[in-house]
């Protein structure tokens, strides 16, 4: 008798496993030898992952802007009861009142000049400041989106780096520029190097950013959009995270995984309150469906992006209150941070790769 191990059968199934042996009697028919070693398959790799706790399922959420202060509370809130932290990219110019707005130098612009207005009043810098540094302490994010929100597609180097210079000078200066007392220690610290993650505005993030971002100490640039969940690239040291596209609507035809195209798809951009429900069902529905492929598959980390504005009398962020209600719970789901993933990469050893879903 010719007895042969053949562990190939077998890894072809879960390179994750250990190694296995097959034994066979060569005289067997072959149907009967396929049949006995996907019973040793299966056998060996039910034993081998019934130990092993389950890979953690991380989802992105981000929020770009950040100007709102009813938003920021509404959000920190639904973060403290869901076990989950955000990231926000702040914009500068809301860190301002319209009287102050020469002090912003934009590129290519006059003094001034602003995509998304500034700030009403200096009472409401102050409460927006203050929830800024409260979400910090509950341990979200703070990222950047710049200052004036415009399109720096065409930005050179020099361009880009005017621009965020002027994001970490407005920001540290915040409480002195607008006369507000009680700067909380640290403030500054988390303005010029605590804030490491950025996102461009319309996401255009060329090599003339991602370069300055290098060169001034940012871990990662999250403005690139992707095919479906990707994990991260790393490029001489600085991670890229993309949006990705997920199938929505009755078409299942994809779309960017963010509220404000979602808001495009659905009405043109143009508020269609009478339809809300629908559009809230159907954001939710995509959602959900992005979420359970990569629970069930993968478990690449789902991105999800939203803005401080409730498009369609609010959709896109009911929506994402019951994703966040019912996922970010689990004891194998992590609603976390791009610095904390970033941080957990590291930790852990692994790799940042493209890895389609």
């Amino acid at each position: 008798m010719d007895f042969r191990p053949i562990s190939a059968i077998f890894n072809r199934y879960s390179s994750s496993l250990p190694p296995a042996r097959c034994f066979i009697f060569m005289r067997f028919p072959l149907s009967r030898l396929v049949a006995f070693c996907a019973f040793a398959v299966t056998s060996l790799a039910g034993q081998a992952l019934a130990g092993e706790p389950p890979k953690t399922q991380y989802v992105l959420i981000s929020f770009d802007g950040a100007h709102d202060n009813t938003l920021w509370t509404r959000s920190r809130e639904l973060a403290r009861k869901n076990n989950a932290h955000f990231t926000y990219f702040l914009s500068c110019v809301f860190l301002m009142t319209k009287q102050d707005r020469s002090g912003y130098k934009p590129p290519h612009k006059k003094a001034g000049a602003s995509n998304v207005g500034f700030a009403l009043s200096r009472d409401e810098v102050a409460t927006r400041l203050d929830n800024i540094w409260q979400a910090h302490l509950e341990g979200n994010e703070i990222a950047s989106h710049g200052c004036g929100h415009f399109d720096g597609t065409k930005w050179s180097t020099a361009d880009w780096k005017k621009e965020i210079g002027e994001f970490r000078r407005i920001v540290a200066d915040a409480y002195r520029n607008n006369g507000i007392g009680g700067e909380p220690e640290g403030w500054r610290a988390l303005a010029l190097t605590g804030i490491n993650g950025f996102r461009a505005p319309y996401l255009a993030a060329g090599k003339p950013v991602q370069d300055v971002l290098k060169a001034t100490g940012f871990r990662y640039q999250a403005s690139s959009v992707t095919r479906g969940p990707e994990l991260p690239q790393m490029t001489d040291r600085l991670a890229s995270f993309g949006l990705p596209l997920v199938p929505e609507g009755p078409s299942q035809r994809p779309v960017v995984a963010m509220d404000y195209n979602l808001y495009v798809r659905h009405s043109k951009a143009v508020e269609a309150p009478q339809k809300a429900a629908e559009f809230e069902a159907r954001a939710y529905k995509a959602f959900r469906a992005a979420f359970d492929k990569q629970y069930a598959g993968k478990r690449i980390p789902l991105q999800l992006g939203f803005h401080f504005v409730l498009m369609n009398d609010g959709a896109y962020w009911r929506a994402l209150e019951r994703l966040v209600s019912e996922v970010c719970t689990k004891p194998d789901v992590k609603c976390t941070t791009y610095g904390a993933y970033l941080d957990q990469l590291q930790n852990t050893g692994s790799n940042t790769a493209h890895n389609r879903s």
